[in-house]
């Protein structure tokens, strides 16, 4: 259960506040998800940069939109209203060879909207990784983190590559209970910031190992936060430019999504970006693509086919983990957030199915969790009943 809970709970950590919301009534005055009331994550969800204490930056979009022409409808054999009743989905939408076969909106949520993703950022935050390996700013995903982040020498980050920081099988001991208050997760955004340094390797430099470098795979949302750091210290820009400028911008995302940031000014790469339904959607496409954006290759040739391959087991029949993306055995992958968000992603169909929602708790795999994935299944299905 613990391991689909995304980065934002996270003790999360904006700076100063933000201009005040117009619904100041509605929106929550902290932080903590975990504690605001559904009706509050109804507002928040699609308008997180009017949070109070919220910073973003902007991921700018620009130029032609990519587009997403109309298809014909889906049979998908099943009510899509009821189903996104019980999943409490703000939006759901279906692209199957490029065309839309399916787009509704509820919640108050509409396309010109945006809406939270949290954990789905993950598989954003990674894919920046391949494209800073395209562009010689990381120069071997075997390298060690420490070449990146030097402030991490020293501690127990010393033997770990960057791909076990990507695959999450650092060997480093690490804490994800949400429901703890002395967990890794709950404490590593509270301290105080070393003047220099990002929060998240101040907190991490000090864990120690639990298991050899590449044998054993934790949920961390702490690393993928390094991940970002390494990133931004690779290429000299902040993850919002990068994003905009290798794939917001040139693969054409119709709006402008926004980043959230850190107690010490660097997006929260595990978590926190707010982006529109279709764009999510674009996002999938773009991988499904190959990586293309502005008919230029932004990810190595081996990339995608590595990324989003099973690279380290996570005790679930048929599923594992890859670079920040869960893996299927059928070769559809998903990058998932807590409360319902996803991105859906199925190579051998040409399909993408991205969702945001509210459901009633962060993260139920047994429940709404399941009916999701049944939900899945019934649309893989359905379009191989049209193939045939």
């Amino acid at each position: 259960m613990r391991r689909f809970l995304a980065a934002a709970l996270l003790s999360a950590a904006a700076g100063c506040a933000s201009p005040a919301p117009a619904q100041t009534d509605t929106l929550p005055k902290d932080l903590n998800v975990l504690f605001w009331t559904q009706d509050q994550r109804d507002a928040a969800f699609r308008t997180m940069e009017t949070v109070p204490k919220v910073v973003v930056n902007t991921v700018a979009a620009g130029g032609p939109v990519y587009p997403l022409p109309q298809g014909k409808p889906l049979e998908i054999g099943q009510d899509v209203d009821a189903h996104m009743a019980k999943q409490r989905n703000a939006g759901l939408i279906i692209v199957q060879d490029g065309k839309i076969r399916l787009e509704k909106y509820a919640l108050g949520y509409a396309a010109s909207g945006r809406w939270t993703s949290f954990s789905v950022a993950k598989s954003f935050t990674s894919t920046l990784v391949g494209a800073a390996v395209k562009d010689g700013y990381i120069k071997s995903l075997d390298d060690k983190v420490t070449t990146y982040i030097p402030t991490l020498g020293g501690s127990a980050y010393d033997d770990v590559s960057v791909k076990q920081l990507l695959t999450m099988t650092s060997g480093v001991k690490w804490n994800e209970d949400y429901t703890d208050p002395r967990s890794d997760v709950a404490l590593f955004n509270l301290q105080k910031p070393v003047a220099g340094e990002d929060i998240t390797v101040s907190y991490m430099k000090t864990l120690p190992r639990e298991a050899p470098a590449g044998s054993k795979w934790v949920y961390k949302t702490g690393e993928t936060n390094l991940i970002g750091v390494l990133v931004s210290s690779a290429t000299g820009k902040t993850l919002s430019q990068y994003l905009s400028e290798k794939i917001w911008k040139p693969f054409g995302m119709e709006q402008d999504a926004v980043w959230m940031l850190g107690a010490t000014g660097h997006e929260i790469s595990g978590c926190c970006v707010s982006a529109s339904l279709r764009d999510y959607a674009r996002f999938g496409q773009f991988m499904l693509n190959g990586g293309v954006a502005g008919g230029e290759k932004v990810l190595p040739d081996d990339w995608i086919a590595s990324a989003t391959v099973k690279q380290a087991g996570i005790d679930i029949p048929g599923r594992g983990y890859a670079y920040q993306w869960w893996t299927n055995d059928d070769g559809s992958y998903a990058a998932q957030g807590i409360f319902g968000q996803g991105i859906f992603i199925d190579p051998k169909r040409k399909l993408v199915i991205a969702s945001n929602g509210n459901w009633p708790t962060a993260t139920d795999p047994e429940g709404v969790g399941a009916a999701r994935e049944a939900f899945y299944k019934a649309v893989q299905a359905a379009v191989d009943r049209e193939a045939k």
